[in-house]
């Protein structure tokens, strides 16, 4: 390929790129990067070729070499494609070009905004390529807090390091009304004046946040004319505008807290969006996935396939060649293994995507798990409209976390396949017991090599791991403050919470390592009906469960009123709210009761077959769970739940 100006990356005394820009061509293949615009990169394209030829071209020429063609950016880090949304048959051929003298991992697209790009990507399994880099609900909100920068009044705008753009939110414009006349009128100058100015990057010095309203807050603050109003005129200027400004927000982003997941992913996107914008959003990459997993998606090198045929990602060899531990971790062996089980049981598959859950998405250290055994594979056949979308978690105990025990490997893998079964077990019990879980789990097992510190390190071991569909809805303890404002949705609500708090109780779920409840810690989701109400309540996981089955549940009952005390301050009417809890909770505690005493002996003969331990086996857990079911009084328990709660 002729290059035409400097290599890409080629860098002057000072260590500055000496092009920021470049144009490929494919139907004379070439590559400028001479210091100049696109469209003169072109120009300067059709000259060398003229000379090359001795003649003009003609327009029919120029026309193909220019059709086929794409722009590209270069940055300190990144060779930037942008492409056009409809030929992404030439920025794929870029993208080949580039590799042969760039690391893939540093070739990124722009237009990740358009819904033609990332189709095209997610197709080719790259959701790798276009999706922004995880960071912990911690880390989201140092980086929230720490924003907080003055211009010359109060500290209360955020500020986006990479753009210089501060963001002034309703809240903040709201504080504004506390200050004396004199510091009011300097505040709201300073808003009107930053407003207007641009910063030497070009980007404005001022913008409000969120960004998209149905009123122009910015028209209405550029058109106060301070100067020529009255201390009582200015304030009602303000108060007209910061009542619009408030009704105008979604709902979702009215209450400006790090609490409140919608208002805090809006803010953490902002703060961190820079020039060349190469990222799409979670919502963009798996439509209508929960505000929870935002940047908390590692998406990683996967498979294309072609006409049926598995082309794994050529950045594997890449890894393979170079050693490079950034590398390396990014090629996460596993993923093949999970797509090697996935391509050999489904015939028709069009694309998969999988990405890694870098941090647990649970508040509260009862879920604290170890990082990177969970994933998420996002996947269509061919029939499909929609892609589908998976949950894949690893076994906690396998053969290598029994050989990190100091057993033999007999013995680890005997005791890593009883664990597989009594895991399966517990599922069934759940579901015996009424607990609303996924209608399907797949169990599969893959092999890799084990690390360890004793004479087993380098053997290969299989590993286990479970499959289930990804459940839509709302994570229980991250529903949005502004849905409690409406007493039918929390009532209705908190009674569904109430009955899969009964079945939470029955079946004594609880951290194994700290004996914490994990009730209302991310396992339930909210999925609401055609009314917008709630419907149902989904367990997604049965972790946990029969690890706390011998204490009374007259014991334990009261730690289940943290669900209600922890909404008291969003509720309007807590007592009602309490009492459709404990309602629902006292309810399914009765049916169950009565399903068990009407049917006694399929429940306890259900796991006759299986080792029955008084050290702790499932079918002992099972028994006793049973028989502190069938001895509990429900309106005692309810009557507890209700007075810890406070009613």
């Amino acid at each position: 390929m002729k290059i035409i100006g400097e290599k890409i990356f080629t860098r002057d005394a000072d260590g500055c790129l000496l092009s920021r820009i470049g144009t490929m061509f494919f139907h004379t293949p070439g590559l400028v990067t001479i210091k100049t615009v696109h469209a003169m990169q072109r120009v300067a394209w059709l000259k060398y070729l003229a000379q090359e030829k001795g003649r003009a071209l003609t327009e029919a020429e120029e026309e193909k070499e220019i059709s086929e063609s794409v722009d590209l950016v270069f940055t300190d880090q990144y060779v930037l494609i942008r492409p056009n949304p409809e030929r992404m048959d030439l920025a794929f051929k870029a993208d080949e070009q580039l590799q042969k003298i760039v690391s893939k991992r540093h070739i990124r697209f722009l237009n990740t905004h358009s819904a033609v790009v990332r189709k095209a990507l997610r197709e080719r399994g790259e959701n790798w390529r276009m999706a922004r880099q995880p960071i912990s609900h911690e880390e989201m909100d140092k980086l929230i807090e720490g924003s907080k920068v003055a211009i010359a009044g109060l500290p209360v705008y955020y500020y986006n390091r990479m753009t210089g753009t501060r963001f002034l939110t309703a809240g903040a414009f709201g504080s504004f009304g506390e200050l004396g006349p004199d510091d009011f009128r300097k505040q709201i100058s300073e808003v009107v004046t930053s407003l207007a100015k641009r910063n030497r990057q070009g980007y404005p010095e001022l913008d409000v946040f969120p960004p998209a309203f149905t009123y122009e807050v910015k028209s209405a603050l550029r058109a106060l004319n301070i100067e020529s109003l009255s201390d009582e005129q200015l304030r009602g200027e303000y108060e007209r505008i910061l009542l619009e400004w408030r009704m105008s927000n979604p709902p979702e982003m009215r209450e400006e807290s790090l609490s409140n997941f919608e208002w805090r992913n809006e803010m953490c996107h902002i703060l961190t969006k820079g020039p060349n914008e190469t990222t799409a959003g979670e919502h963009e990459l798996i439509a209508g996935i929960s505000p929870e997993f935002y940047r908390q998606i590692e998406w990683l090198p996967g498979v294309r396939i072609m006409d049926g045929e598995v082309i794994f990602d050529s950045i594997y060899k890449e890894a393979q060649r170079t050693q490079d531990p950034e590398l390396l971790a990014k090629c996460d062996n596993r993923v093949k293994s999970f797509l090697f089980n996935m391509m050999r049981l489904l015939g028709r598959v069009k694309y998969v995507n999988i990405g890694r859950i870098s941090h647990s998405l649970a508040r509260g250290s009862a879920s604290v798990r170890r990082s990177g055994n969970v994933y998420i594979m996002q996947y269509a056949e061919t029939y499909d409209e929609e892609p589908k979308v998976v949950m894949i978690r690893l076994q906690k105990w396998g053969v290598k976390e029994h050989l990190d025990e100091g057993k033999s490997l007999d013995q680890a893998i005997m005791e890593a396949d009883e664990y597989s079964d009594y895991v399966l077990d517990r599922r069934l019990m759940c579901r015996q017991l009424g607990m609303n879980l996924p209608s399907q789990l797949f169990f599969e097992r893959f092999t890799e090599k084990y690390h360890g510190q004793n004479q087993y390190n380098g053997i290969s071991v299989r590993s286990a791991y479970f499959v289930r569909d990804y459940e839509r809805g709302m994570a229980s303890d991250k529903i949005p403050v502004s849905k409690y404002r409406n007493p039918a949705w929390a009532n209705s609500f908190a009674s569904l919470m109430g009955a899969a708090a009964a079945i939470d109780i029955v079946v004594g779920r609880r951290s194994t390592e700290t004996g914490e409840l994990l009730f209302d810690r991310n396992y339930e989701v909210v999925v609401q009906g055609a009314d917008g109400l709630p419907a149902e309540v989904k367990v997604t996981d049965h972790a946990g469960s029969f690890v706390e089955y011998l204490k009374p549940l007259e014991e334990t009952v009261r730690e289940y009123a943290s669900f209600a005390l922890n909404r008291k301050a969003h509720v309007s009417q807590y007592s009602v709210f309490v009492k459709s809890y404990v309602d629902g909770f006292r309810k399914a505690l009765v049916d169950l009761q009565e399903s068990y005493r009407a049917r006694k002996s399929a429940f306890d003969d259900l796991f006759s077959d299986r080792p029955y331990d008084t050290n702790g086996s499932g079918a002992y857990r099972w028994s006793k769970v049973l028989e502190r079911l069938d001895s509990s009084d429900p309106s005692r328990l309810a009557l507890i739940l209700s007075e810890a709660a406070g009613c």
